[in-house]
């Protein structure tokens, strides 16, 4: 029975992760520092159904705070540390760059760093999809070069990869970073566009679409996401320094994300049309042949399999919002 620490574990990549490991049944210390980024609450829902699992155990601390997280590695016996906790948010990041910077690099580091002074042999990392910026070559691959990422937050996700990477050569710390391509499902953020599209469009008002609406993304399922991050974590040792994507490999223009929304809750959408939001990359594609030669990483949901269990777990039905979407907008 392994014993994981998931950072961010009360999130909403993290809470999924922490599941599925305690489902297998491993112990899994959970820390989270509920920051205000968005309404405590939902991230005390998450892991609600998990408190009664003797194997889960909530830590309520910081990753900026080093001596803490060596204190609970030490305590309990951690052996593998997956790293979710971040600052999440390109457009956000665009008002507030240093607060990423901070808990985006400074706070991995001190992950990593503790991993270093404890033993740890691994870290997993989530990056993202972001630090490929605008590049003309789709679909993107783990060696694209130059990186241009195009916002603060891509550059606090770029320069952890960097980090992470200096720590493999300096100290020997395995790190795999895991590049995500705009993950959704249920628990995500209220602050993403899926559940403000929900809500708009339940409520009969427009939906905002910065561009003209054939901007692509990769929308990857969390489950799909979990089983590429827990596979990460299982590798035999030996994997040195690894950057990985994870994503669904199909492109999802956002006219199509918003008109199968709007088939799924049989109502018509209307859209408002917005010029190009700085930040934004006009198109995302994973290349994902690493991922399955290394993890044997294969995506199984589709976006309209993921966007109906999205709703189901929102209980939202056609005319009115649930309670837990309510909440959410």
């Amino acid at each position: 029975m392994a014993t994981t620490l998931v950072t961010g574990g009360a999130g909403f990549i993290g809470s999924h992760v922490c599941e599925r490991l305690l489902s297998r049944g491993d112990r899994v210390v959970c820390l989270d520092n509920f920051d205000p980024f968005y309404d405590r609450t939902l991230k005390a829902r998450n892991i609600e159904g998990l408190l009664c699992n003797a194997r889960f155990i909530p830590v309520v601390d910081d990753i900026l705070n080093r001596e803490a997280l060596i204190d609970t590695i030490k305590k309990h016996g951690v052996e593998q540390i997956l790293n979710f906790a971040a600052r999440p948010g390109v457009s956000q990041s665009l008002t507030d760059p240093g607060a990423y910077q901070t808990i985006n690099l400074i706070g991995a580091t001190n992950v990593m760093d503790a991993a270093r002074a404890c033993g740890i042999p691994r870290v997993v990392l989530a990056s993202s999809s972001s630090v490929y910026g605008a590049t003309p070559r789709l679909p993107c691959h783990e060696e694209e070069s130059p990186l241009v990422p195009l916002s603060p937050y891509a550059v606090s996700k770029l320069a952890m990869e960097v980090m992470a990477a200096t720590y493999q050569r300096l100290y020997g710390l395995e790190t795999v970073c895991l590049r995500f391509f705009t993950v959704y499902g249920p628990r995500q953020r209220p602050d993403m566009a899926i559940p403000l599209f929900v809500e708009r469009i339940l409520a009969g008002r427009p939906i905002t679409i910065y561009g003209d609406g054939t901007s692509e993304r990769d929308y990857t399922f969390v489950g799909d996401i979990v089983d590429g991050i827990i596979r990460a974590a299982d590798q035999p040792p030996g994997v040195g320094r690894q950057v990985l994507n994870l994503g669904s490999s199909e492109a999802v223009s956002i006219r199509r994300l918003v008109d199968t929304l709007g088939e799924l809750l049989g109502v018509s959408p209307r859209v408002s049309l917005q010029p190009d939001r700085p930040g934004d990359a006009p198109a995302t594609l994973a290349d994902i042949s690493k991922a399955a030669a290394c993890l044997g990483y294969h995506p199984r949901v589709r976006i309209r399999e993921g966007l109906a269990a999205y709703l189901t777990w929102a209980n939202v039905g056609v005319g009115g919002l649930s309670k837990a979407t309510a909440v959410a907008a």
